[in-house]
C-alpha cells in the first residue's frame, strides 16, 4: 500500500521560506509525476507545483511562479516544495500527491491524482 508523509510545514511571518518534504513508502515513484496541491478553509483543492517523471519538467500555478520550486530525489523516493518569500494567502494545508499510473504527465486535476499524503499546515502570518 502507498504511503505518502509530508512534512515542513509551520507557522512563519510573510516574506520567510519553508521547505516542505513528502517521502513515498510501499510503491514506485521514479516512474511517477509528483504534484504538491494546497486547500484553503472552504475552498476546493488547487494545484501548485508538478514535476514529471525521468525529464524533470516542472509546472507551477502563476501565483508561485518565481517563488516556490519543486523538486525531486528519487533515490530517496521523496518530493520537495521550496517555499520563499511566502505570503499571507499561501496559508493552506499543503497535500503531495502521485499520479493514477506511471508514465504520465503533471496534471493540475486533483482527480488524476490517487495517492495522497495526509497534508502540513502552512501558516503564514502578516
Amino acid at each position: 500500500q502507498v504511503l505518502l508523509v509530508e512534512s515542513g510545514g509551520g507557522l512563519v511571518q510573510a516574506g520567510g521560506s519553508l521547505r516542505l518534504s513528502c517521502v513515498l513508502s510501499g510503491g514506485a515513484f521514479s516512474n511517477y509525476a509528483m504534484s504538491w496541491f494546497r486547500q484553503a478553509p472552504g475552498k476546493e483543492r488547487d494545484f501548485v507545483a508538478g514535476i514529471d517523471w525521468r525529464t524533470m519538467i516542472t509546472t507551477y500555478t502563476d501565483s508561485v511562479k518565481g517563488r516556490f520550486s519543486i523538486f525531486r530525489d528519487d533515490s530517496k523516493n521523496t518530493v520537495y516544495l521550496q517555499m520563499n518569500t511566502l505570503e499571507p494567502e499561501d496559508t493552506a494545508v499543503y497535500y503531495c500527491a502521485r499520479r493514477s499510473r506511471p508514465y504520465l504527465s503533471v496534471s493540475y486535476s486533483a482527480a488524476d491524482y490517487t495517492s495522497w499524503g495526509q497534508g502540513t499546515q502552512v501558516t503564514v502570518s502578516s
